[in-house]
């Protein structure tokens, strides 16, 4: 799938890191260094704008080093970035540390996956089929 981008930052395009990966990595776009403090939360900036065909969204995760090694996430997790958005994406960190997190340009932040959905058209029911789980939910299937 070919999809348009514009860049408008000095980083290099979003790119897969291997040859499997389903995100590709997306960067810091600052002329200053950014620090969150702890338990702060900043909206980053990446420079990037898309051009997503219809019945595709780009989901904008969390890097999973940056949370385990760092306390760093992303707050609407997995963010969606719609197809008829053209704004520049903008990525939402937040520092669930005890440390001040730094972030220079270029640095990896989020990694965007871009994935097929589907639209539903609802039918209304007065009842819905029974499962073993029925209306069980937050931790009711165990551990």
């Amino acid at each position: 799938m070919t999809i348009k981008i514009i860049n408008t930052s000095n980083n290099p395009l979003p790119q897969y890191a291997t040859e499997s990966s389903a995100g590709m990595d997306l960067r810091a776009y600052t002329s200053e260094e950014i620090v969150i403090e702890p338990m702060q939360r900043k909206l980053i900036h990446t420079g990037i704008h898309i051009e997503l065909p219809v019945g595709y969204e780009a989901q904008i995760r969390p890097r999973s080093g940056l949370v385990l090694k760092n306390g760093i996430t992303i707050l609407n997790s997995p963010g969606t970035i719609d197809a008829d958005y053209r704004g520049e994406i903008g990525i939402v960190l937040a520092n669930l540390s005890d440390e001040p997190f730094h972030i220079n340009n270029g640095d990896r932040i989020a990694q965007m996956v871009v994935a097929k959905y589907e639209k539903v058209d609802w039918e209304t029911a007065s009842t819905l089929s029974e499962t073993k789980r029925a209306d069980g939910g937050f931790g009711h299937s165990g551990k």
